[in-house]
């Protein structure tokens, strides 16, 4: 597997605005845009092999050469939700940009670290993988188009 380049790492948080606020204090960066991701039927979206309804609001902050993604999920089920539950606020992935992304979800799974939850966005797709046992946190895999 030659995806290798760390691109962003996902912090969950309960209150976007604030956190976006508090970053853009203490770090000196201009407040990000705060988006709302896509509906299931334009994301479609799956959680644990079942389709979800989950949405979460996203706000991303450039930090030199890596990306900084704060989440706020709804209520429905998801990775993000479910990090928030078990763990409160905090790093939830780091993300690697990828090509090929049905094979190196297939290389993976077949490695011992399943696909936890997919989607689509505009202009590409993302797939959390539950690497945990393995290498201790969940990875975010993006392919863009």
């Amino acid at each position: 597997m030659q995806n290798n380049i760390m691109v962003q790492v996902g912090v969950v948080v309960r209150d976007i605005e604030k956190t976006a606020r508090n970053f853009t204090k203490i770090f000196g960066v201009d407040m990000p845009h705060i988006s709302l991701t896509d509906t299931r039927d334009k994301a479609l979206t799956e959680y644990k092999g079942q389709p979800t309804e989950a949405r979460a609001k996203l706000a991303f902050i450039d930090m030199g050469g890596m990306q900084l993604e704060l989440i706020e999920p709804d209520d429905h089920p998801s990775t993000w939700k479910e990090f928030l539950d078990k763990h409160g606020e905090g790093i939830h992935h780091i993300a690697l940009n990828v090509k090929g992304m049905k094979e190196t979800v297939a290389y993976l799974e077949n490695n011992g670290m399943p696909l936890v939850q997919k989607g689509e966005y505009t202009g590409g797709r993302y797939a959390y993988i539950d690497s945990s046992d393995k290498l201790g946190m969940i990875i975010e895999l993006l392919e863009n188009d």
